[in-house]
């Protein structure tokens, strides 16, 4: 949708260029996932600093010579710095930019131990497991990070596609730590980009040919519309209504019902508070006529 809707030229142009800007938005959202690890383990790294620096005070008391390093010695914190072949990627992607940026790290770790979550896990008797470190870590991150309106405006001005990526990123990353044993291995802190080589090409397919067939997608909807409102075909609104008859006649797979829903979650976050019901409305009319008229059947194992 961002790169049909940042799209410019025609249905003849060579669309390489603009296939090129796809795949890298797409290969951008691994590098949002890259670097918040990353910042999870700078935040370990604070840890340790923190400990060390009280510990070498001249004047400092009992407490200060003996810190609570239970966040220091969190077992997933520890799996996360401990991956190489992590900390390669995020090295060879240049995505620790944690170093340049540290005020971010201060900020984060502050809120952090100044949280009752911490508090909580700080005091906690319990003998040290993965499982209670992992839920501390999980709990921090969804109730401190990822809602930090600073970090939120930081990443905006990193790379504007991370805005929309970050809640798609967050559960994701959320879901694979929640799965990190002690026995995992490095990989599994690495999750594939695609599902599989179809999730990719279905990326490139979309977009080249909701493009190639744009007048056509255009004239249908206008033909099927009554007192249509131009302004709206122009808009977003628009964009998703050809991207959805894209889908009915291109990819016989794809169930009506799951691309009707899927564009009227997307209209519901990105456009007016109207759309869903426009759109839903047009599509329904559509998939109805097709279906009594029997064009673009539908065929595959996603109609089981």
């Amino acid at each position: 949708m961002q790169s049909l809707y940042a799209f410019k030229g025609h249905e003849s142009d060579d669309l390489a260029k603009d296939e090129r800007f796809l795949m890298h938005s797409l290969d951008s959202m691994l590098d949002l996932y890259l670097s918040i690890l990353a910042l999870l383990t700078e935040l370990h790294k604070k840890s340790k600093d923190y400990n060390e620096k009280l510990q070498k005070k001249l004047l400092g008391s009992d407490s200060d010579r003996n810190p609570n390093t239970k966040f220091q010695d969190n077992l997933l914190l520890s799996i996360i710095s401990d991956n190489k072949m992590l900390q390669d990627i995020i090295a060879k992607r240049k995505l620790n930019f944690w170093d340049l940026d540290f005020e971010y790290v201060d900020i984060l770790f502050k809120a952090i131990k100044n949280s009752e979550l911490y508090e909580d896990y700080i005091n906690d008797t319990e003998e040290a497991n993965l499982k209670r470190d992992k839920q501390f870590i999980i709990d921090v991150y969804t109730e401190i990070i990822a809602p930090n309106d600073k970090l939120f405006d930081y990443f905006e001005d990193k790379k504007l596609t991370w805005v929309d990526d970050f809640p798609v990123v967050n559960t994701v990353l959320l879901k694979v730590l929640r799965k990190v044993k002690l026995t995992s291995s490095d990989t599994k802190l690495l999750p594939d980009l695609y599902k599989d080589e179809d999730d990719k090409e279905f990326a490139k397919d979309l977009f080249k040919k909701t493009v190639l067939n744009n007048s056509k997608f255009v004239e249908e909807i206008s033909k099927r519309t009554t007192n249509w409102d131009s302004e709206r075909l122009a808009s977003l609104d628009g964009l998703l209504l050809k991207m959805a008859l894209c889908e009915f006649q291109k990819f016989p797979s794809i169930p009506h019902k799951v691309t009707i829903n899927e564009y009227l979650e997307i209209a519901k976050e990105y456009s007016t508070p109207k759309s869903s019901l426009f759109i839903n409305g047009i599509l329904d009319k559509i998939v109805k006529e097709y279906q009594s008229k029997d064009l673009f059947p539908k065929a595959g194992r996603g109609l089981m």
